[in-house]
């Protein structure tokens, strides 16, 4: 429900999201244990599309986006929705934290988001000053939002290890529907339908036939891919907290793709993998893919029988969890790790976040992208050879480093020419990251005519070798802190996988 109103649509549409992710996709996944349902991750995305075209069409970009999942998977395309720079990943997902806190924190005092990212942020001092100074209604939804994220952090710290099975949101939610009743508070509350279907928009024969403009067609593409990328990346990490059966990328793609055709069928929400609820379903010890099915019977049951019950929820305390939410993904406790690989992995992931902040998801993400295929093409296209010549000119050390390929060949090749006849020349290759048949070619054939003149070409190998045992240690040591941190997006290390890495 709290996704639902992040993306500018009614609870309902949430729910109905959370039922059709439960048992249709519960039942055609190929991750048996992921639950899938609205995601915090698309709400920045929706609630553009929403306000720039209307719920109608949101309906029909969502179909779409279902028919290029299910036809990818069916393409066996599941595995290429995960080639995306971890670095760009986890800016995509701290840019939507930003953008989740910015637009949520003013809904916390049962007021309306100002706009963009920035307008939002920039917007917040202001907003609890007046609030503060006139002490009305949003001031007493702001007092239910703070005590809402205060539960939520107590919960998690001081509750017995028995009851942290309850997630820490629910109890937050029940505590602020206790206060709110008591004390008969004026704020906002949850507005529900008489008849839960009544959200649902049908697409018409008009509205589909829209999908060929060319806003509307990116926007449909633009969720599938956002949509695939976060499912999949979320099925790696299920995976890694149970022993039960691996994930079949392409089968999970499909289900998601049919799920999404039939929420953009009904008008309702899109749907992802979803990290949080897959890993409550693990750690309460689920072990086949009943556990999400039931999960979306238990929703349509709750929602069918008990609706009036949601309309004692406060608009704030719902608004509180996605406050709290965007702070857990906008924290940049992956920001270590990163920078175990390189500065251009930080960098990469700070612009990525500061994009999507300033314009929106689609142009950050791919402004995240195209660094991220500069930094490969820079690596391998970039040497540095450093000329050590001794006085006398009879030996010369060439120290390589950076990547060695065709690309860089001509650059090897003068560098060489430059030797004089007859020396003793080493090379040496330890911080050498790459190098290619063409230039090792170049250095044979070199070297058979420097051998003419009296000369000799010496490789050092030996520093190549140890470079590379030395980087499989660090990598597996970095990737068991990561995983420790639950930062690290593979498999755990251990001494079987690791050698064989």
């Amino acid at each position: 429900m709290g996704v639902a109103l992040a993306s500018g649509m009614p609870p309902m549409a949430g729910i109905i999201t959370g039922i059709i992710g439960g048992i249709v996709v519960g039942f055609l996944a190929g991750s048996p244990l992921q639950v899938s349902g609205p995601a915090a991750g698309l709400t920045v995305l929706v609630w553009q599309y929403v306000q720039d075209f209307g719920v109608e069409m949101l309906g029909v970009m969502v179909l779409f986006a279902g028919l290029i999942q299910l036809v990818s998977g069916m393409l066996k395309l599941g595995q290429w929705f995960r080639a995306v720079s971890p670095a760009v990943i986890h800016g995509m997902l701290a840019g939507i934290g930003v953008l989740i806190l910015a637009s949520q924190f003013h809904v916390m005092m049962d007021a309306k988001p100002l706009g963009g990212g920035i307008e939002n942020l920039m917007g917040i001092p202001s907003a609890l000053m007046n609030a503060f100074r006139t002490g009305d209604s949003h001031f007493t939804a702001l007092l239910i939002g703070l005590l809402t994220i205060a539960v939520i952090f107590g919960w998690s710290a001081i509750a017995p290890k028995r009851l942290r099975l309850v997630p820490a949101p629910l109890v937050a939610v029940l505590v602020a529907i206790a206060v709110a009743a008591a004390l008969n508070l004026k704020v906002d509350y949850v507005s529900v339908p008489e008849n839960i279907w009544a959200v649902t928009v049908f697409p018409t024969t008009d509205n589909m036939m829209r999908i060929l403009e060319t806003p509307i067609l990116i926007g449909a593409i633009s969720i599938a891919f956002i949509a695939s990328a976060e499912t999949l990346l979320c099925a790696t990490a299920v995976d890694q907290m149970h022993r039960g059966p691996r994930t079949k990328y392409d089968r999970e793609l499909s289900a998601q793709g049919i799920g999404n055709a039939i929420c953009g069928a009904l008008g309702v929400l899109p749907m992802t993998g979803v990290i949080v609820r897959s890993s409550a379903n693990v750690e309460a010890g689920a072990e086949t893919r009943n556990s999400a099915i039931l999960h979306g019977v238990w929703l349509l049951v709750f929602v069918a029988l008990l609706p009036f019950t949601l309309a004692y929820i406060p608009v704030s305390a719902l608004a509180a969890i996605l406050v709290y939410t965007g702070y857990k993904l906008a924290y940049p406790k992956i920001v270590p790790t990163l920078r175990k690989y390189g500065r251009g992995e930080v960098v990469i992931f700070f612009v990525t976040v500061i994009m999507i902040v300033a314009t929106n998801l689609l142009e950050g993400v791919l402004v995240g992208l195209a660094l991220s295929l500069i930094k490969l093409l820079y690596a391998f296209s970039h040497l540095d050879v450093r000329k050590e010549e001794a006085a006398d000119g009879k030996r010369v050390d060439l120290h390589l480093s950076g990547s060695a390929t065709l690309i860089r060949l001509p650059k090897l090749a003068s560098e060489l020419e430059t030797l004089p006849r007859g020396s003793q020349v080493h090379v040496h290759i330890a911080n050498l990251e790459y190098i290619d048949h063409a230039c090792l070619d170049l250095l044979t054939n070199w070297d058979r005519q420097h051998a003419a003149t009296g000369g000799s070409l010496t490789i050092e190998w030996d520093q190549l070798s140890q470079k590379y045992h030395q980087r499989r240690i660090s990598s597996r040591k970095a990737a068991r802190e990561a995983a420790k941190a639950g930062a690290w997006s593979g498999p755990t290390p251990t001494p079987e996988n690791a050698s064989r890495s």
